[in-house]
């Protein structure tokens, strides 16, 4: 295991365990009245220190970038653990305006994961289309589960909150999903698509010289 792949485990690790002492301490509750702070901020921080990173290390990068997609494809499909949102809903533990958006949109990323994977390693022609479709489409269940998580929270922009009580994102066992899965999933996501687009500037610059040598060698 390289040094910078050792560091990036211990990270990862320490990291979780963060999130569940956080959690279980409560740090990611918003009461009635209060913004939800601990989890908007759980969510955003490891972003922004991935960015930071990403633009100002260079062993960093190329870690980043030597990623094998087929690896981050897959690992998608850990998203099908959505659906215990859709259990949750039926037993009134959450509500429907979070369950349903956060529970089908992960399975459906969930499921479809292993079929774009195999289209990566059966080099099918629009397998990079696939790939694309699938971290967008992941990209956009995340803002619209966070969003609905948040209108349906006990905070104080909890809109659309429900009087019953039932279970809460801001507290274990569920903490875990926004404050390192989403996080981290998301950072899947965004390396997916980064790669994509190098792998392709690269095919047409490659083009490009390529027509510039050919169109040299014919005028000579």
């Amino acid at each position: 295991m390289t040094p910078t792949r050792s560091i990036l485990v211990a990270l990862l690790a320490a990291w979780l365990v963060t999130a569940l002492v956080a959690g279980h301490a409560g740090m990611f509750e918003a009461g009635p009245g209060r913004p939800p702070l601990g989890i908007l901020i759980a969510i955003a921080a490891p972003l922004i220190v991935f960015a930071l990173l990403y633009w100002s290390s260079m062993s960093f990068r190329g870690f980043v970038l030597g990623i094998d997609l087929r690896f981050l494809t897959v690992i998608q499909s850990w998203r099908v653990i959505g659906v215990m949102f859709l259990a949750l809903y039926a037993f009134g533990l959450l509500p429907g305006l979070f369950a349903w958006p956060a529970g089908v949109g992960d399975a459906i990323v969930g499921l479809s994961a292993p079929f774009v994977l195999r289209a990566i390693v059966r080099g099918e022609p629009t397998w990079r289309r696939r790939v694309i479709w699938l971290n967008v489409g992941g990209l956009v269940d995340f803002a619209v589960a966070l969003g609905t998580g948040v209108l349906t929270s006990l905070s104080s922009i909890g809109w659309f909150a429900g009087t019953a009580p039932g279970a809460s994102l801001g507290a274990l066992p569920l903490s875990v999903v926004p404050t390192f899965a989403v996080p981290l999933w998301t950072i899947f996501h965004v390396i997916s698509l980064v790669q994509l687009r190098r792998a392709e500037s690269r095919q047409q610059n490659f083009t490009i010289c390529t027509h510039a040598r050919d169109t040299a060698r014919a005028s000579s």
